[in-house]
């Protein structure tokens, strides 16, 4: 089971001025601030955290481009790539045994950004199993080979059927204003 952090990424979401279908109430900046991009920019950050050494969130925000993503989507992306980061050596482990032949060492970096993330969607709850995985394969078809899309859809449809879900916890008022599962895969179906 995913290791808890500090910071709850789905109730952060809703908190900070997100509205029924996922987009951002904020003004100013590009980008509506859907899951979508705060996925992106996540699987992005992860990618940065692998190949460096960077790990500190202020910094991280800093250092993302101010004109692509309005502050919100940083933030939340730089959340939920922070809380997929603390679980990465799990994530790691648990797609060496479902791909041997291909441990994340051999995996490029992007790959690996890309399961990571939605190892942690899938087994937090942040996010449907299907649409976590209907996510990955969308960002393995945009930011990756002509190969991954098909090596994430089998990883991760693998991983969906080993592991034990997060149970349904009694609704918080944070909760109580999350979208339905229609929700989530109406967002993930936008272009």
């Amino acid at each position: 089971m995913v290791s808890q952090t500090s910071l709850n990424v789905k109730d952060s979401m809703t908190e900070q001025g997100t509205t029924s279908d996922g987009n951002a109430n904020t003004p100013g900046g590009s980008g509506g601030g859907n899951r979508r991009d705060v996925r992106r920019l996540a699987m992005q950050v992860l990618y940065q955290m692998d190949v460096t050494t960077q790990r500190d969130r202020q910094t991280i925000i800093d250092g993302l481009d101010d004109k692509f993503d309005n502050p919100l989507v940083r933030e939340h992306g730089t959340d939920l790539a922070m809380a997929a980061w603390a679980n990465h050596d799990e994530a790691d482990t648990k797609v060496a045994e479902l791909a041997p032949e291909w441990p994340t060492h051999r995996q490029p970096p992007v790959d690996r950004a890309i399961l990571r993330l939605a190892y942690y969607e899938i087994t937090s709850g942040h996010a449907p199993v299907k649409v976590a995985i209907n996510e990955a394969v969308e960002l393995a078809k945009q930011y990756a080979s002509e190969q991954t899309p098909a090596f994430v859809n089998g990883v991760l449809d693998k991983l969906a059927k080993t592991i034990d879900l997060p149970e349904t916890q009694p609704e918080t008022p944070a909760e109580a204003t999350l979208p339905d599962a229609q929700a989530w895969l109406d967002d993930a179906t936008d272009p």
